[in-house]
């Protein structure tokens, strides 16, 4: 795994390693870098990280609890596929708790918080309009951790991120078709005006709206995704 080498240079030593080597596979997993099927030898990873066993089993372990991978006992690991079940229970996740937020944000506009956040949808803009896909990406989520931040909840987007692998994989599917960033940044424009305008019923409105299209979707991209899925 020769992008291990970027972990190795940008290692926090500092930190403890199997968080960092956990965090390293989830991103690859999440983007599709390492896709449903692929096989990750422990005994490789070992070796690419320049790690003992420890952190690597233990990052594994994690991403198990994540369902992100499938540990075969004395034989190999493996990356999960898409379970559409566990992506609408992550939906629902995200969905109720970001319907409080913004309703908790507009309840009493925030003009440091709007701006934040409308920095965030220019930035994107920008990356679209370049097809930096990856970093628009990055940018969607930094979007909505800002509202969970703006509404003094940071906690509640670290337990969305915690159930997210299976939708996330699926939207990294569903963003490059045509249209889809600009119905994203048109999403996230109206949310954000709703929070200013101090609307919360049009901002919730706009959240559920916003976090429903992918899993619409779905058979449509496990049609053409069909070796990624299972449900």
């Amino acid at each position: 795994m020769d992008t291990a080498l970027n972990l190795v240079r940008s290692r926090d030593r500092s930190r403890h390693a199997a968080p960092q080597v956990f965090e390293f596979l989830k991103e690859r997993i999440v983007s599709l870098e390492l896709k449903p099927g692929a096989v990750l030898s422990r005994a490789e990873l070992q070796e690419s990280f320049g790690l003992s066993s420890t952190p690597v089993r233990d990052a594994l372990l994690k991403l198990q609890e994540e369902d992100l991978v499938e540990i075969f006992p004395q034989h190999a690991t493996v990356v999960s596929p898409i379970d559409l079940a566990q992506a609408r229970h992550a939906q629902f996740l995200r969905r109720s708790i970001e319907l409080e937020v913004v309703h908790t944000l507009a309840l009493a506009p925030d003009a440091d918080i709007v701006r934040r956040l409308r920095e965030l949808i220019d930035e994107q803009r920008r990356l679209a309009r370049i097809n930096d896909l990856a970093r628009f990406n990055s940018l969607d989520l930094d979007f909505h951790r800002a509202l969970c931040e703006g509404a003094g909840v940071p906690d509640l987007w670290s337990l969305v991120r915690r159930h997210s692998g299976h939708i996330d994989r699926l939207r990294r599917l569903h963003l490059p078709v045509k249209g889809k960033a600009k119905q994203i940044l048109e999403d996230h424009i109206s949310i954000v005006d709703a929070i200013a305008a101090g609307e919360p019923a049009q901002a919730q409105d706009h959240v559920r709206d916003h976090l429903s299209k992918s899993l619409a979707f779905s058979s449509e991209i496990s049609g053409r995704f069909p070796d990624y899925f299972r449900d």
